[in-house]
């Protein structure tokens, strides 16, 4: 009873996944496979959803071939974001939770997603965007950071 509760448990939290919330930008070939797309990488972008003003782009290396071709593929855990302040930030950022979710996307069918989680640094007046990628079992120690000082918009 307990091990078919945990896997029901488990098919609802895969299912229940919220999409990524970010438009994708563009992609570039990297390896050329002879079966199924190549391996590129794609750059997304987003803007942060409590904090109009914000906008990030992350790159994602993604993996092609025959598996990646049917979405069965494990991305490899290499990303670059970058974050900017694109307009005037009517917030205050100290409201803001220590640290919350901002982005999310799945890079295997099963179990492995890229975060990125976004801080402030009240001392700096800088809110703080870290991404990173989480797997069930064992995660990877790769990161990207990116800060954005908050600056006068404008007149």
């Amino acid at each position: 009873m307990g091990m078919r509760l945990g896997l029901i448990l488990l098919l609802l939290a895969v299912v229940l996944i919220r999409p990524a919330l970010a438009d994708e930008v563009g992609c570039l070939s990297t390896t050329f496979r002879f079966l199924g797309p190549n391996d590129k990488v794609c750059v997304s972008g987003f803007d942060d959803p409590k904090v109009p003003g914000v906008a990030c782009h992350i790159s994602q290396a993604r993996t092609g071939g025959i598996k990646g071709g049917l979405g069965l593929a494990e991305d490899p855990s290499r990303f670059a974001i970058a974050c900017r302040q694109i307009g005037q930030i009517t917030i205050d950022p100290k409201g803001l939770p220590k640290e919350e979710e901002v982005y999310s996307t799945k890079t295997s069918i099963l179990f492995k997603n890229t975060h990125v989680f976004r801080m402030f640094d009240e001392k700096r007046n800088t809110l703080i965007y870290l991404a990173i990628s989480d797997k069930i079992i064992e995660g990877s120690p790769q990161s990207s950071l990116s800060t954005v000082p908050i600056m006068p918009w404008g007149r």
